[in-house]
């Protein structure tokens, strides 16, 4: 479904990514590992159109979108969750929540896409009308989260949902995010909490300074000495 092939980009002069080659198929979850600096980010960045790749493919469901403006991308089918959440806080959380359903696809589903929200997050329906500044850092990761599925996505990329949460607010995250691929949304996961993405994910790919070092199912990269030692604390 998704695929980047030898894709290179850069900050200006500084490179950030170096013929990176990923791929996500229809209803997978796949994970991107690796250091802070190592270019997790700007790969969704990269594949969401906010970063101009310089070199390299990307494909999604058959068409070139390496050169497509954001939004186009995402009326594809692509939503990006960004780190830090980036609720808009003056607004209500019905209000962020329906601003995610901005494409005219997902627009004409707003109302049955916001029952759906609520029925996964049910901390959201009992605050819809609360400010979303005024909410604890994990409800705001659910609003995020939950904005993104207000796109209807065939993929959605969840950079860092845990960061800054504490560690019972990060087995709730986790357990929304399976719920949500369970019901058949491909998903690509950043996290550098490394053993509960290996937990989620079916494979996943591990990032250095912009390098893909290495890719493997869960089960292999959880069994990687080299990845034990630098990201499982063993």
């Amino acid at each position: 479904m998704l695929e980047l092939a030898n894709v290179s980009a850069s900050y200006g002069a500084v490179p950030a990514l170096t013929e990176v080659s990923i791929n996500v198929r229809e209803g997978e979850a796949v994970g991107l590992l690796g250091a802070n600096g190592a270019g997790k980010s700007t790969t969704l960045r990269t594949i969401s159109g906010l970063l101009r790749s310089r070199s390299g493919a990307i494909t999604f469901a058959h068409k070139n979108i390496a050169s497509l403006p954001p939004y186009k991308i995402t009326e594809l089918g692509i939503a990006h969750v960004p780190e830090g959440r980036q609720v808009f806080p003056e607004l209500t959380v019905q209000e962020n929540l329906e601003i995610g359903a901005y494409v005219p696809a997902a627009k004409a589903e707003r109302k049955r896409s916001l029952e759906l929200v609520l029925g996964i997050f049910p901390v959201l329906a009992a605050r819809r009308k609360q400010l979303a500044g005024t909410m604890s850092g994990g409800e705001q990761q659910m609003l995020a989260v939950g904005r993104g599925l207000m796109l209807k996505p065939r993929l959605l990329m969840l950079d860092e949902p845990s960061l800054g949460l504490a560690p019972v607010v990060t087995d709730m995250t986790f357990q929304k995010i399976q719920e949500i691929h369970a019901m058949g949304t491909a998903i690509l996961l950043v996290e550098q909490n490394v053993s509960r993405a290996l937990q989620l994910v079916q494979r996943a790919y591990v990032l250095e300074s912009g390098r893909v070092i290495m890719h493997g199912s869960s089960a292999e990269l959880a069994g990687n000495k080299q990845v034990q030692a630098a990201y499982l604390g063993v």
